[in-house]
């Protein structure tokens, strides 16, 4: 297994849910560690439970692309460089269905679950490549696999396009040494559900896996050597239907 506690790592969306506590586990493990994602205050409350651990904090809407290049180069000064990359940051709607959304909420979904998962592989791959190794995590959703009412038209289309990318991406990189690897989380009890069209019940959020059941995944993920690549696992409730 590979010492982690000489690795860097810059995580997306760490303000809450599953990159949250991806940041817990990373620098739990002893890695060097910077987080972005939407709103610094939450970024500070991640900052928080990693403590005695110090983490970089760094604002960001990966839908723009100049301000995602600037994440990359702040990550990579703070850090010195970035061996692996967590992207967890992700959207979704209440008004999921064709018949009801708008097609602002259409494009908003879009260009931060679909261009914000390609602006970061675009500003994180060059140094990598320079390097000839590097990994990257890219935490999508059942919804990038098995299409559903549950995630809505937007949310799935958008995941479907990240599981493409991350899969062709990975295979054209894997020949420069780089690994990618699409996580698949089933339902997470994470702050995502208050985006629901219907409020979860607290014996549904009791089956959910947690976002530490997902970092654990992730962590085990980093831990392998340079040889090995998972190009995708699933990981879901044991009560939760996948077919």
């Amino acid at each position: 297994m590979v010492n982690l506690q000489e690795k860097n790592v810059l995580i997306t969306g760490a303000g809450t849910g599953m990159g949250q506590g991806c940041a817990v586990a990373f620098a739990k493990a002893g890695c060097q560690v910077a987080i972005a994602g939407r709103r610094l205050e939450k970024l500070t409350e991640t900052a928080e439970l990693c403590r005695p651990a110090t983490v970089h904090q760094h604002a960001v809407d990966i839908s723009d692309r100049n301000a995602t290049q600037a994440l990359v180069e702040w990550a990579t000064e703070k850090l010195g460089r970035i061996d692996i990359l967590v992207h967890s940051a992700g959207v979704n709607i209440k008004k999921r269905s064709m018949l009801e959304m708008d097609p602002a909420e259409w494009d908003k979904v879009l260009a931060i679950n679909a261009t914000g998962t390609y602006n970061l592989l675009w500003s994180v791959l060059p140094q990598m490549r320079d390097r000839g190794e590097g990994l990257i995590v890219n935490i999508s959703s059942v919804a990038g696999k098995r299409a559903s009412d549950l995630g809505g038209i937007a949310y799935c289309a958008s995941k479907f396009a990240a599981t493409g990318l991350g899969t062709a991406v990975g295979l054209e990189e894997s020949q420069r040494g780089i690994r990618v690897t699409n996580v698949y989380p089933g339902e997470v009890d994470t702050p995502l559900l208050e985006q629901r069209p219907q409020p979860v019940s607290e014996e549904r959020r009791a089956q959910m896996l947690k976002q530490e059941d997902i970092a654990q995944v992730v962590l085990s993920i980093a831990a392998l050597p340079a040889r090995a690549h998972i190009p995708e696992i699933v990981i879901k409730p044991v009560t939760q239907a996948y077919s």
